[in-house]
């Protein structure tokens, strides 16, 4: 038995190799996304693993060829799997999963940190004192317990960031589709979106990309926010309409906001641009506002969550392979 692993970074081999051992099951690797220009080199492999924020492209005879290779699944070892064609995979015959659990704690704990780094005004503290400013003035704090956090999407990590806030005493409201009961102790569900913002200081977003949630946040949304709450978006960045968010910005509609992700960052994010005109120029104006703060989709970039992505997707793998079933399959 041999597994393919794509887009594998020098920090996820530790645990390839160790499982590997444990399992006594050949893993090769390589750096490269998996797209029909790559496909072939999956050749003579049983199982396919792949990681990567790019759609992979092509159309259903790419999938009908790695049946007839003979694989029989494609597992993404990330939670999303908007870049590949779920329809098409299983049409063909393939089993597709994906971890949808490596670490909630990995994700909210990043936007319980964006949060404080936020309303302590540490952003732009730290962007005076670089300037050799230790003045305080106008960047008076915000203590987190005065203040009611939103969460859109209280699923796993969403539960998981409600349960954080809260611990830190601050008044915790969410919307999502599914409510669930086992959160009431610490959050209380409001019935709408629009009810949610217009409540919310801090509006964390934690929602899948899918077909009702892409352009979640437009104009309209970010007008129902308070003037002075903040936006945290650790999911996806289409969840945000960055157009909107900008005009938002530029004209005192929010706060500032925390951004994991963005639109279009698979040209960006992983990628040293340092010296280069960035041609992007949203992102290149949200890097200039002092109440912005950007960081390269690294939420879920943690020990014990690039372990689990590589654990839990080859176990699937593997399971599969010997005619199981899995938890994390569509």
């Amino acid at each position: 038995m041999k597994i393919l692993m794509y887009s594998v970074r020098d920090d996820e081999q530790d645990a390839i190799q160790a499982w590997a051992a444990a399992h006594q099951i050949q893993v090769d690797t390589n750096d490269l996304e998996f797209h029909p220009e790559t496909a072939d080199l999956v050749k003579g492999y049983d199982g396919l693993v792949i990681q990567q924020r790019s759609p992979i492209g092509g159309d259903a005879s790419l999938y009908q060829s790695l049946v007839a290779a003979g694989l029989k699944q494609l597992t993404s070892r990330t939670a999303g799997v908007d870049t590949i064609d779920i329809p098409a995979a299983k049409a063909a015959g393939l089993v597709v999963t994906n971890v949808p659990a490596y670490s909630p704690n990995s994700v909210a704990e990043m936007s319980v940190a964006q949060t404080m780094r936020l309303i302590r005004n540490l952003e732009m503290f730290d962007q005076r004192i670089s300037q050799q400013n230790f003045q305080w003035a106008g960047l008076q704090a915000r203590e987190i317990r005065s203040l009611t956090v939103g969460i859109i999407g209280a699923g796993r990590i969403g539960g998981t960031a409600a349960r954080l806030f809260h611990g830190l005493g601050a008044k915790v409201i969410a919307y999502d589709v599914v409510r669930h009961p086992e959160l009431e102790d610490v959050l209380t569900y409001v019935d709408t979106k629009e009810d949610l913002l217009r409540q919310a200081d801090v509006v964390d977003l934690h929602v899948d990309l899918n077909e009702t949630s892409a352009g979640l946040i437009d104009a309209a949304a970010l007008k129902l926010m308070k003037t002075d709450a903040y936006l945290i978006n650790a999911s996806r960045g289409p969840v945000i309409v960055t157009d909107d968010l900008v005009a938002a910005l530029k004209a005192g509609e929010i706060a500032g906001c925390a951004l994991d992700t963005v639109e279009g960052e698979n040209v960006l994010f992983n990628q040293n641009h340092q010296g280069e005109v960035l041609q992007d120029t949203n992102v290149a104006q949200l890097m200039q506002m002092p109440n912005v703060i950007i960081t390269p989709h690294v939420g879920f970039y943690t020990n014990l969550a690039v372990k689990n992505m590589v654990d839990i997707s080859l176990d699937d793998v593997l399971a599969i392979l010997n005619g199981e079933t899995t938890a994390h399959a569509f």
